[in-house]
């Protein structure tokens, strides 16, 4: 969101919805007669204060609830900005996740899926009722079979078999054709990634939609999660920190925030064990053989993808979370702030604690709440899985969410 004030005027620059793109940048130029003294009797009835209005006092637009005419599309993004209160106070600073999960279809890669397949209707290269094949390791299938069914086409998945059975029934649930294969490395020809594409071509009206490399799903993240971000903020945010498994949310949200800040607004890519992307941004550019893995699901990679690379020159750091942090911060989370998150949600948030640390007090550090635990719900409150990756070492507090044998 921007906006500028002019003698008599203001011109806001906001974001809306509409069938084709998931937000639309429109001007509107409001009178300065609608600001002033006006603007606090509409504060104390709860709309929101965004900006400066020409008399130097609070700007307050009316609240534009949303309504999606066009389903399930038009109702991804604009989602809540969230303070995590504990640890903004524990570290005198402000810390913000943003609470992906609410999409509707439960996750920050419903962004992606929204774009990727835009995309390809615009470019011609699927017919209606035709297929959509990907290989993911979970979450952007989910979002891209949610779209399928409400554009009405087929969607089918390949992903590790390393992922949790709790996303492959949803899939299946979704109607999506999943085939779970062998985790290989992607210079191997039988990687899942190679076995969707090598599917779509043998089909006829078929697509591969390649979401680590299609730079559409880069595009989803400067078009609305950047422009949200810096809205929720009123621009007064000092980093940015996420993990990154197909780099889009981290190499489109960071380019958003780095132009309209000048550069001001610092970027931090956080690293899964197992992943080579915090040795690559920490040695200057040099991979580093794959070794080790993390209890994290579709974060950390062994190579610099297409939607990452225009964008990795542009982390000021890079850190790298352990499982034992993660896992923690999972139960604290739930704990202290009542929220129920997914392992990459919490290990994003260790990420913004530790970069929140770095700049001091005052500052405000946003990350990304990907997903809720409930597709992890499985193995992340259990026992004897917690015991068989040695992280049963919760505080005797939190051990009492350890709920299932």
């Amino acid at each position: 969101m921007t906006h500028y004030s002019r003698s008599e005027d203001i011109v806001l620059t906001i974001y809306i919805r509409d069938p084709d793109r998931t937000m639309l940048a429109k001007r509107l130029v409001l009178s300065s007669g609608l600001l002033g003294k006006g603007s606090v009797s509409l504060a104390a009835r709860g709309y929101a204060t965004i900006g400066t209005a020409a008399d130097g006092g609070p700007f307050v637009p009316p609240f534009i609830p949303l309504v999606s005419e066009s389903g399930f599309p038009g109702a991804v993004g604009n989602t809540p900005l969230v303070r995590l209160n504990k640890l903004s106070d524990e570290t005198g600073t402000n810390i913000y996740g943003k609470a992906e999960f609410m999409n509707p279809g439960g996750s920050v890669k419903d962004r992606a899926a929204l774009f990727i397949i835009q995309d390809a209707e615009k470019k011609g290269l699927i017919k209606p009722g035709g297929t959509i094949v990907e290989g993911t390791a979970g979450n952007t299938g989910i979002g891209l079979a949610h779209m399928c069914r409400a554009r009405g086409y087929k969607c089918v998945i390949y992903m590790p078999n390393t992922q949790s059975q709790g996303k492959i029934d949803h899939l299946r649930r979704l109607g999506a054709e999943v085939y779970p294969v062998p985790a290989v490395a992607f210079d191997n020809p039988d990687n899942y990634n190679h076995q969707a594409k090598r599917h779509a071509d043998r089909l006829d009206n078929a697509v591969w939609t390649n979401q680590f490399d299609n730079v559409a799903n880069r595009q989803a993240h400067i078009e609305t999660t950047g422009p949200e971000i810096w809205a929720q903020t009123n621009g007064k945010l000092d980093a940015f920190t996420c993990a990154t498994g197909t780099g889009g949310s981290l190499a489109g949200t960071t380019r958003y925030l780095k132009e309209i800040s000048n550069g001001r607004v610092k970027a931090f890519l956080a690293d899964p064990p197992g992943s080579v992307l915090h040795s690559y941004i920490s040695s200057g550019g040099k991979l580093i053989e794959r070794s080790g893995s993390s209890i994290t699901e579709g974060i950390g990679q062994g190579r610099v993808t297409d939607n990452l690379k225009p964008d990795i020159e542009l982390m000021d750091g890079s850190l790298t979370i352990s499982d034992e942090k993660t896992i923690n911060m999972v139960y604290r989370l739930l704990d202290e702030e009542g929220l129920y998150l997914g392992a990459s949600s919490c290990l994003n948030v260790v990420a913004a604690y530790e970069v929140a640390q770095k700049l001091g007090p005052g500052s405000t550090v946003v990350t990304l709440l990907c997903d809720s635990a409930d597709r992890y719900a499985d193995r992340l409150f259990s026992r004897k899985w917690l015991q068989s990756k040695n992280l049963d070492v919760l505080p005797e507090h939190l051990q009492k969410y350890i709920v299932l044998e």
